[in-house]
């Protein structure tokens, strides 16, 4: 059976800019291409969209996965494919990969088997630089701060209590804490300092919550680097930085336009984490797809603890935006993984109960209709599935079984069909949690209360003294974004199934408030996430020719 990275070479690309003309109306001149397979579309040429109808905006969760996933992106692209090939006009919006999970754990994140978004390689590794971006006006912003101390700290910055970290697209766990500035006076002053991944960085989620270049430089002339000896904070607006971060993302705002196998159009642009950050693809993307198409495939990131509460509280929140259905993608294997050390139909029965918390919290707590999606694979029984399928009947829950991996659009058809018809009869009464104006500990207590179904939530003391701080400095009304692992409903990724009654450690809070959310950071979770005993870097190579293979 060929490999991912197999299927996508023998792939038959369409140059994109005809494509773009073809199936979206997009003039060459809106154009900028990187190549002959990948482009940004300009931001003056999205402007010009603004009085188009919104089209139908289709959610993509998932259940608690295991480590290896259980296909989101690959369902995400499988549908898209799927609409495409019933006739409707679709397109896809992803996050790009980063770097880091792509050599540890994954190996790639663009799909899976023939539901992929192609070039896949670029994709995967160095794509159109959006991340390198992102990683430099970051780091430049932490070289200023670090200069304007040296040359005599005019805004009075405490050096023990700057926020600003550093970051590096690549899990490097030796980066977490070091010093910085060592080797006599002409290096600065020496200070704790640390490393996070690009992904998690604040610079991140301001280029995807953007919803224009000017609200990019606004946002990013907001982020607070760290306060003075007095507590007031600092921003890089006050360091004079955000005028040049600007300066390198702009080119990097702009989506990113490439293909699925089946040659349909799709946007994968900006890459937030889903544990870590909120897991969304850009708000630009997102916004522009609506305008191009009558149904936009998008997903969120992990499982719907995760990802799908976070796109409803900070990026449908910030954006306006409203989707009409979400579809989880589940898994027998992983169902089966929640069902504990039982076996065969007894495993899948008893893990089911994720399932079940999951369509609840969708349903229930943010309004969603719901469609589940079975993503088979092929050591799934007839049993199995049937079981899978009288459940969510017992549940009132439609439930379609997907084969996008095997047979691309085709075998995602019936889903299709499911989400058309959702769309065209369901009413969508899409909500976020909690209101504005509940303070910062509430909204954490409201998420970790209904979504999962914890008994209560232990601020430690340095949490505590952050909770007071960011609502005296006016931040109370931001939303939050809750960095915990994504293999459990608790902090604890050994407590599979539904657990409930267990207590959420909040360990510290981040303010974002260029991006305008608050992450508190619980249990062992880490925003630099290092890589396995065996990671997918030892089995990626390069021949003679150029040509990748260990990609998957």
């Amino acid at each position: 059976m060929p490999t991912d990275i197999e299927i996508a070479q023998a792939a038959q690309l369409q140059q994109i800019l005809p494509l773009a003309q073809a199936r979206l109306g997009l003039p060459q001149e809106a154009l900028s291409p990187y190549g002959h397979f990948k482009a940004k579309l300009s931001l003056d040429h999205i402007a010009t969209l603004a009085d188009r109808p919104d089209g139908h905006l289709v959610l993509v969760t998932a259940i608690t996965p295991t480590p290896p996933g259980e296909g989101k992106t690959t369902t995400t692209v499988g549908l898209g494919d799927g609409l495409n090939h019933i006739g409707k006009r679709a397109m896809i919006c992803l996050r790009e990969p980063s770097l880091g999970p792509c050599f540890g754990m994954k190996g790639g994140a663009a799909g899976g088997g023939h539901a992929q978004v192609v070039p896949m390689e670029d994709i995967n590794l160095h794509f159109t630089g959006d991340f390198h971006a992102i990683a430099l006006a970051h780091n430049l912003l932490a070289a200023m701060l670090d200069n304007h101390i040296h040359h005599g700290n005019a805004l009075g910055l405490d050096v023990r209590r700057i926020t600003w970290r550093r970051v590096v697209d690549m899990n490097d766990r030796a980066l977490r804490h070091i010093m910085v500035a060592l080797g006599g006076s002409g290096n600065g002053y020496p200070r704790e300092d640390g490393f996070d991944i690009v992904v998690a960085s604040e610079v991140m989620a301001i280029l995807c919550l953007s919803a224009s270049l000017s609200d990019l430089k606004e946002r990013l002339g907001r982020i607070v680097v760290g306060y003075t000896a007095a507590r007031q904070p600092v921003t890089a607006r006050d360091l004079k930085a955000d005028g040049a971060m600007a300066a390198l993302l702009k080119d990097a705002l702009a989506p990113n336009l490439v293909q699925t196998l089946e040659g349909n159009p799709a946007f994968v642009h900006g890459g937030p984490f889903a544990n870590i950050a909120h897991g969304c693809n850009s708000v630009i993307a997102t916004r522009t797809a609506l305008k191009l198409a009558d149904y936009v495939v998008t997903e969120a990131g992990f499982g719907a603890d995760l990802g799908a509460e976070k796109f409803m509280d900070i990026k449908c929140r910030k954006a306006s935006l409203k989707p009409a259905c979400a579809v989880l993608v589940a898994t027998v294997r992983a169902l089966k993984h929640h069902g504990g050390r039982l076996q065969g139909l007894a495993a899948l029965e008893a893990g089911m109960v994720n399932l079940q918390r999951h369509v609840e919290n969708l349903s229930q707590h943010h309004g969603l209709p719901v469609i589940v999606a079975i993503n088979r694979f092929d050591a799934d029984t007839d049993e199995e599935l049937a079981l899978l399928a009288r459940q969510c009947a017992a549940w009132g829950v439609e439930c379609v079984l997907a084969t996008h991996w095997g047979e691309g659009g085709a075998g995602a058809a019936d889903l299709a069909r499911a989400v058309v018809k959702c769309c065209e009869t369901a009413s969508s009464q899409a909500r976020g949690l909690y209101d504005d104006a509940l303070p910062l500990d509430q909204k954490i207590r409201t998420v970790a209360s209904k979504i999962y179904r914890a008994a209560m939530v232990s601020f430690e003391p340095r949490a505590q003294q952050q909770l007071h701080e960011f609502q005296a400095q006016g931040y109370d009304r931001l939303p939050v974004c809750i960095a915990k692992t994504q293999y459990s409903f608790s902090a604890d990724p050994s407590q599979l199934g539904a657990p409930e009654g267990h207590v959420l450690r909040v360990r510290e809070l981040r303010l974002n408030a260029g991006a305008e959310f608050v992450t508190a950071i619980c249990g062992d979770i880490m925003t630099m996430p290092g890589l396995p005993k065996h990671p997918a870097a030892e089995r990626i190579d390069v021949d003679a020719a150029g040509r990748i293979s260990g990609l998957f």
